[in-house]
């Protein structure tokens, strides 16, 4: 069995998605009716389904989809880390419909201009409240960002962070700069996990899966294979590749004796599917 560990949903009617350029391919509904093709053909049995904006309505919607589906396992939502009434915010959730499939939160870093934003004494106190609710906190960063992740994780041994899209490398330039040096320095903290997810698409439409290899290399030494999870990125990826594409990429590169963990163990223990 498969678990993806990332993937979204959309439907523009309700909401816009600003971040979708105007013209773009993934500028459409995107919806669990679209996915369940594409799982089913490819031996995935749960999901996690992950935040795309930063809009409160949003988290207890997905908590409805996934109270209904047979297919989301667990959900990573968003909500106002700075809020001081963050404590209770997460335990309201908890209570509404499919509230029990709330696994973790995310915020966009990545857009924040501020390079020590999760070193802020609002953002410090609000992962607190994450970690005291049992969640897990997904981290979506730009490689720049990275030190202050690797601080962050220190500041919070209680807390697991889940690095998404392995902090976003650039890989059409390789491997040169300080990304794997600062991937490495996150994987040493035992509360840290890297999500095998986006690679194709920061490669762009031209991508090899070779192209993918000396990336995931870095993720295996700086995480093993335990602390390692395979996610889809769907529909994102689909910018530049089918979802069983993406699949066959990521089990090309990750050996036959890790598949069981990168599959499906990791995902399954760190989000308590």
């Amino acid at each position: 069995m498969t678990v993806d560990a990332h993937h979204h949903v959309w439907d523009l009617s309700v909401r816009d998605q600003a971040w979708i350029p105007e013209h773009g391919p993934l500028r459409r509904d995107f919806t669990l009716t679209d996915l369940l093709p594409e799982t089913a053909a490819h031996g995935v049995d749960r999901t996690v389904l992950v935040q795309t904006v930063t809009v409160a309505e949003e988290t207890p919607e997905f908590l409805a989809l996934a109270e209904a589906s047979d297919l989301v396992a667990g959900v990573v939502g968003w909500t106002d880390l700075t809020h001081p009434g963050i404590a209770e915010e997460l335990a309201r959730l908890r209570e509404l419909p499919g509230g029990a499939h709330l696994k973790g939160i995310r915020h966009q870093v990545q857009g924040e201009s501020d390079p020590g934003w999760l070193q802020r004494p609002d953002v410090k106190r609000g992962l607190k409240a994450v970690a005291a609710a049992g969640l897990v906190y997904d981290l979506v960063v730009l490689p720049h960002q990275l030190p202050s992740c690797v601080r962050a994780v220190g500041e919070h041994d209680d807390l697991v962070f889940v690095l998404d899209h392995l902090g976003k490398p650039a890989v059409p330039a390789g491997l040169h700069g300080p990304w794997a040096g600062d991937v490495l320095a996150l994987g040493r903290h035992p509360n840290t996990v890297g999500k095998l997810s986006g690679l194709v698409t920061e490669a762009g439409p031209q991508w090899r899966t070779a192209d993918l290899r000396p990336y995931v290399d870095v993720a295996l030494n700086a995480f093993g294979p335990e602390r390692l999870m395979f996610g889809s990125d769907w529909p994102v990826c689909t910018e530049v590749a089918s979802y069983g594409q993406v699949l066959a990429a990521a089990r090309e590169l990750i050996g036959p004796a890790d598949r069981a963990q990168v599959f499906e163990a990791t995902a399954v223990r760190v989000y308590g599917l």
